[in-house]
């Protein structure tokens, strides 16, 4: 029989009130705010503490801030990763996000989701799905990520994007729900 941990990284319904879970959150919650409240002095700290919290933090990573996720270990990051002020990650399933993206203040990734009939919702169990994102991204500000989006290599999302759907590499996206808006010739 599967845990509610395997459960939930596989896409099924599962149980977020599972105590190997609620420990994990729990865990992730003192590594964040443990971050959010170090002085802009104690960068090194604050880079003590990224490794601990993701199992894959990558070379240069830098974020300000306040953030915020829910396990942290299920967030992979690539090389060159910039976020900005108040980032936030529900990484119930796996967030992969490639080297050099660069990601504006406000912007919010979900793998996290509910069943969309109610008595399935009502149950207390809920579901997740994986996000990819490309190397070369770039995600302005105030966008919302949707669970199981996957984008391509050099996307640009423009600000205020509700990305609900996947895109492939070199376009820009931008709307609520987003769309393609132009094509980027990046050879």
């Amino acid at each position: 029989m599967s845990t509610e941990k395997e459960k939930m990284l596989t896409g099924k319904l599962y149980k977020p009130s599972d105590p190997e879970l609620t420990e994990a959150r729990y865990r992730a919650r003192l590594l964040f705010q443990e971050f959010n409240n170090l002085n802009e002095d104690h960068f090194e700290e604050r880079s003590i503490i990224l490794t601990k919290l993701f199992t894959t933090p990558g070379n240069n990573l830098y974020i300000e801030p306040p953030f915020f996720c829910d396990y942290g270990k299920n967030i992979i990051l690539g090389e060159n990763v910039y976020m900005n002020f108040n980032c936030c990650i529900l990484d119930a399933a796996r967030v992969t996000i490639g080297n050099n993206c660069m990601i504006a203040p406000n912007v919010q990734i979900y793998t996290a989701t509910h069943p969309v009939e109610y008595k399935a919702r009502n149950s207390g169990k809920e579901l997740a799905k994986p996000i990819s994102i490309g190397d070369n991204v770039w995600i302005g500000g105030n966008s919302t990520i949707c669970p199981g989006v996957t984008l391509g290599n050099n996307v640009v999302v423009g600000a205020g994007a509700v990305v609900t759907k996947s895109f492939p590499s070199d376009v820009v996206i931008a709307g609520n729900p987003a769309k393609i808006i132009k094509t980027i010739n990046n050879h």
